[in-house]
């Protein structure tokens, strides 16, 4: 019988490519770890890694467990939510903090899924920027969860009491007013894009100085033309020639029929999206609701980055 705890410490040793990584991430020692993937092994009779003196990296099985594991552990999530909804008898109130694209493109569908009904959550939305709903975190009573995004490793901080799951990545992609006439899905050099007019973050900001960095590191020193922090302004005046923009494959949900979005191979960057939840919190219900937004955000990320044609 395989163990649910080893599951869902696989999970976190495939997301996060290390033993040690997932050792943090969720609390244990590596050496724990270490000892519940080796009971895994043991217990399916599959070999999950290849081990060497300085790297753990998953095998091919390993890969398509994580991916059948992520769905049994939401399934026996949406069984202890459902034991305690006839327990309880009433629904469980969820004010919720969220950032906006992740409230416009992966919220609403979760809302209007035919599981919704059956989770048994009255839910509270706050929709801004993670520096205000974190915010809310912090003063103890605003809210119970809180889905943020982080750029680099700067730029935001939380109290040490809260809880921090990762949920998914949202890629940047570069995007180019169609006018340019440059063939959508193109691979370019980040050198051939420095002397267009560019879409930029407001100086000073954390996400700011990760993109400058990360644009000199290739060579790519933007003649800037427009100041936005708005990635829907963005894209509408990226439609109308006036620069191109980075984007996240969230935002390009809405994007204009008159954008192309690039390959740039040089430049890649995520938004590393988190829900970060108060232990006293945290129930059944609540960790299924996060389990299907992620599940959601997957599957729109996913399919924003395999179709970049308008």
């Amino acid at each position: 019988m395989i163990n649910p705890v080893h599951l869902r410490t696989l999970l976190e040793v495939v997301r996060r490519g290390s033993l040690a990584a997932a050792a943090t991430q969720l609390g244990y020692t590596a050496s724990a770890v270490s000892q519940q993937m080796s009971a895994l092994e043991r217990d399916s009779g599959v070999k999950l890694f290849h081990r060497s003196a300085r790297s753990v990296l998953p095998t091919d099985a390993a890969l398509v467990m994580s991916r059948h594991a992520a769905k049994v552990l939401t399934d026996i999530d949406a069984l202890l939510a459902a034991s305690a909804r006839t327990e309880e008898g009433t629904s469980q109130e969820l004010r919720l903090g969220i950032f906006p694209s992740l409230a416009t493109h992966v919220l609403p569908r979760l809302l209007r899924s035919p599981e919704w009904p059956g989770l048994g959550i009255n839910l509270h939305v706050s929709v801004g920027e993670p520096q205000q709903t974190i915010g809310g975190l912090r003063t103890g009573g605003e809210l119970d969860v809180a889905l943020v995004y982080q750029v680099g490793q700067s730029g935001l901080a939380w109290p040490h009491t809260i809880n921090r799951q990762w949920i998914g990545d949202d890629d940047f992609r570069v995007v180019l007013p169609k006018a340019w006439g440059i063939r959508p899905g193109s691979v370019v050099e980040a050198a051939q894009l420095s002397d267009m007019p560019w879409i930029m973050h407001h100086p000073g900001t954390s996400d700011a100085a990760v993109i400058e960095r990360l644009f000199a590191s290739c060579n790519l020193y933007p003649r800037v033309a427009v100041y936005s922090d708005d990635f829907n302004a963005s894209l509408q005046l990226a439609s109308v020639g006036l620069g191109a923009a980075l984007v996240p494959e969230l935002a390009l949900q809405g994007r204009p029929e008159n954008v192309v979005v690039l390959d740039v191979p040089e430049i890649r960057l995520a938004r590393n999206i988190f829900a970060l939840l108060i232990n006293d919190n945290r129930t059944a219900r609540v960790e299924v609701f996060v389990d299907k937004l992620a599940g959601i955000l997957q599957e729109v990320t996913g399919a924003s980055h395999v179709d970049l044609t308008p």
